[in-house]
């Protein structure tokens, strides 16, 4: 199966990649580069450019008109850059991705399989949820994704026996790199929790938990981190069984991918520590512009459809992070005080 995957050279989307190939599959990457690693495209096909460039699309299907289906992931994904500036965010994240929409029919790819996040979603009294669980974006972010969603089912419904068919995979928290170390996360001073706890670690510096009111066990976020092998494990079994998941009569489909496992902030310093023999030394703060409670998921629809669950636990995913973090700052010629 050969796929075209939007934001291919980013941390999840070369990681599909990696996944695809693995399975006998050929990705094509389209990526902007603005903020992915052109090193996780060598030896892949490349296309260097902009969801929105029309005549680019076309020259990508022209070249390779056996693509039989689209992994979109491109997108802006920093929750507190999106609340400083939502206008960025709305653009890049939901204006071009109705240019891919009519990109994609035109060429005749009628299949999708979409990037989109759990942050859409408002948690139940039990911090769970499933993929009927009510909707309340949090962030421009989130809200974007959530838009797409609902672009994609009203398109879907919208296109006739012969048009577009969608699936979004709704993620919680990705976490870890490629096992064998052929990507990871690209960012050097990435914003998420697990790097900003990696940071403190290398540096010897005070990690700050921001957020310690919120309604869980502990009074810290709560989130479902996912290996991101895993994630692209789900995502091949979702194009293997694309075709059975949509039909004319449910043309969009939305299906949760996590582990099913609860963990807060608290709880992921304490597994951080496990894994690395220290401590790591934590102070309490004042949430984010633009953070939430979470939630972790409830795991049926993806068992049941996909015949899928992770395999990897918390403490693999910090530690091929960590692995994957000495890599990069080899690559990069950099110590971790110089990062």
């Amino acid at each position: 199966m050969k796929v075209l995957v939007t934001g291919g050279a980013g941390f999840i989307g070369s990681t599909i990649c990696s996944a695809l190939l693995d399975h006998g599959g050929t990705p094509v990457i389209l990526d902007s580069l603005v903020t992915g690693r052109e090193s996780f495209t060598q030896g892949r096909i490349f296309y260097r450019g902009d969801v929105a460039d029309g005549a680019l699309i076309d020259r990508i299907f022209t070249e390779h008109p056996d693509i039989e289906a689209v992994v979109h992931c491109a997108a802006l994904i920093v929750v507190p850059d999106s609340v400083s500036d939502p206008r960025r965010y709305y653009r890049e994240n939901v204006g071009k991705t109705i240019d891919l929409l009519g990109h994609l029919e035109r060429n005749g790819c009628r299949r999708l399989l979409f990037s989109s996040s759990a942050a859409i979603y408002l948690p139940g009294p039990d911090s769970t949820v499933d993929e009927d669980a009510g909707l309340g974006p949090g962030s421009p972010y989130a809200a974007t994704k959530a838009m797409v969603d609902r672009i994609l089912a009203d398109v879907a419904r919208g296109s006739g026996p012969n048009g577009l068919r969608a699936v979004s995979l709704r993620y919680f928290n990705p976490i870890g790199a490629d096992p064998k170390m052929r990507t990871g996360l690209q960012l050097l001073r990435p914003t998420h929790a697990l790097g900003k706890m990696v940071e403190s670690w290398e540096q010897g510096s005070t990690f700050h938990i921001t957020g310690t009111d919120w309604p869980t066990s502990d009074g810290t976020g709560i989130r479902d981190y996912i290996h991101v092998w895993d994630l692209a494990t789900a995502h091949i079994a979702a194009l293997t069984k694309f075709d059975s998941l949509v039909d004319d009569a449910q043309p969009h489909l939305v299906i949760n991918l996590g582990t099913g496992r609860g963990v807060t902030v608290r709880q992921l310093a304490d597994a951080f520590g496990t894994v690395t023999g220290t401590p790591l030394h934590t102070e309490d703060a004042p949430p984010r512009p633009g953070d939430v409670v979470g939630a972790y998921t409830r795991c049926e629809r993806s068992s049941r459809l996909l015949d899928w669950q992770a395999e990897y636990d918390l403490e693999d995913g910090i530690r091929h992070a960590l692995e994957w973090r000495r890599h990069l700052l080899e690559l990069e010629g950099l110590t971790p005080a110089q990062s």
